[in-house]
């Protein structure tokens, strides 16, 4: 099999995954609300701590599933967390209660840790020079299955919230059997190294990762922000859009599937071909500059067809995140993509278990009759912007000082 068509493999891995995760992305909140009898403001409370214990989750096997796909495969690996991801979705489509979607979103966390694995997989199969390329593939993925997903899931959703979730569970299973038979291993044997559960945490694979090279720290810490700025989007926009724009399900799937189109064509087209020509650190610096403006537009503006434009803009915050860690990438040995990855996620993951009581609590702070400013989460969001943007750049400027790089700048 050759490595365009194990890319390819790996690409409808990711897509049907985000695909079903974009499915019920608009209908959480009706089932939270019918559920619990709740107010929009009071949901999106529940959904912040769901969201924060499914972070949690991440952030303790992440690391582990990316030592293990080091020692056993990223085959196995993929293959064991996406059939329970379906299971899971079942379990939440028959929830008769909340406690049983919260049980949902734990195991959710608990396999939604994969993606370190399939990102070390294109690690393995791609020369250095053309990871930014190909972890784009990945965002581009996931802005696909956010073009379908959401849209079919908003339209399910009219008839019944649950219906989502059950679409989603058969889609895990189609991605199950696919992978079953056509994924193959990309890691060899003379590659692995021996599982170490004392080095399969977060901060153990940082130190061990920092003494291969300092800089790493630095962009783990970035793309950790990065995420806790981009977080707001899933977290909060459902909500925001109900506050602010009075939109419902099928006008938020729509939403939704606009941001899909925006992220795929940015990461699939302008990975490719923009930002060869910009450089990786100017690359991040308008993917970052992008968040900037579109948030203004979101806090303040209620006119829907630039509220749109502004979607489609925002695409560009795509550049950021495979920038940095293609870069990131290239500063640790073949054997230690895996926990690269692994904790690069956990990271990301702990930045996850903070955002959402955060952006929810602010939102449900704003967004009631003394304030009523619904925006104020995503201006919260577009501080954290900047924080990681300053941490780039200081990574960066300490690697090309030290000589670890030459300098990207375009």
């Amino acid at each position: 099999m050759t490595k365009h068509a194990s890319l390819g493999f790996v690409f409808m891995v990711v897509f049907l995954d985000m695909l079903g995760f974009g499915l019920i992305m608009p209908v959480l909140p009706s089932l939270i609300m019918e559920l619990g009898a709740f107010p929009v403001d009071r949901a999106a409370i529940w959904a912040g701590w769901l969201g924060a214990g499914y972070a949690a989750l991440q952030f303790i096997f992440a690391p582990i599933i990316g030592n293990l796909s080091d020692r056993f495969g990223r085959r196995p690996v993929l293959l064991a967390s996406i059939f329970a991801f379906g299971l899971d979705y079942l379990l939440m489509a028959f929830a008769p209660t909340l406690w049983w979607l919260v049980v949902g979103r734990m195991i959710a966390g608990i396999t939604g840790a994969s993606f370190s694995a399939a990102y070390a997989y294109i690690a393995d199969i791609t020369p250095p020079e053309k990871r930014a390329a190909n972890f784009g593939l990945v965002g581009m993925a996931f802005g696909l299955g956010f073009i379908f997903g959401p849209a079919l899931g908003g339209a399910l959703g009219v008839f019944d919230p649950r219906y989502p979730f059950l679409a989603a569970a058969a889609l895990a299973f189609l991605n199950f059997a696919i992978g079953f038979f056509v994924l193959r291993e990309s890691l060899p044997p003379e590659k692995r190294r021996a599982f170490n559960l004392a080095r399969a945490n977060a901060f153990s694979s940082l130190k061990a990762l920092g003494q291969q090279n300092t800089t790493v720290l630095w962009f783990v810490a970035a793309l950790g922000v990065w995420q806790l700025a981009h977080l707001v989007y899933p977290i909060i926009w459902a909500y925001f859009a109900i506050a602010a724009f009075g939109w419902g399900e099928a006008e938020i799937g729509f939403s939704l599937a606009c941001v899909g189109i925006s992220s795929a064509l940015v990461q699939g087209l302008g990975l490719r071909y923009l930002a060869p020509k910009l450089g990786e650190r100017n690359s991040v610096i308008v993917g970052i500059a992008s968040v900037l403006i579109v948030s203004l537009v979101y806090a303040f503006v209620r006119f829907d067809p630039l509220i749109y434009a502004a979607l489609l803009f925002g695409g560009l915050q795509g550049l950021v995140q495979p920038s940095i860690a293609a870069m990131n990438s290239r500063f640790v040995d073949a054997t230690s993509q895996g926990e690269l990855q692994g904790a690069t996620q956990a990271v990301g993951s702990l930045a996850a278990v903070i955002g959402p009581p955060i952006y929810t609590l602010v939102f449900a702070a704003f967004a009631g009759a003394e304030y009523r400013f619904p925006g104020m989460p995503i201006l919260l969001a577009a501080g954290f912007a900047l924080i990681a943007l300053a941490l780039f750049l200081m990574g960066l400027g300490r690697a090309e000082k030290a000589a670890d790089i030459a300098p990207s700048g375009g």
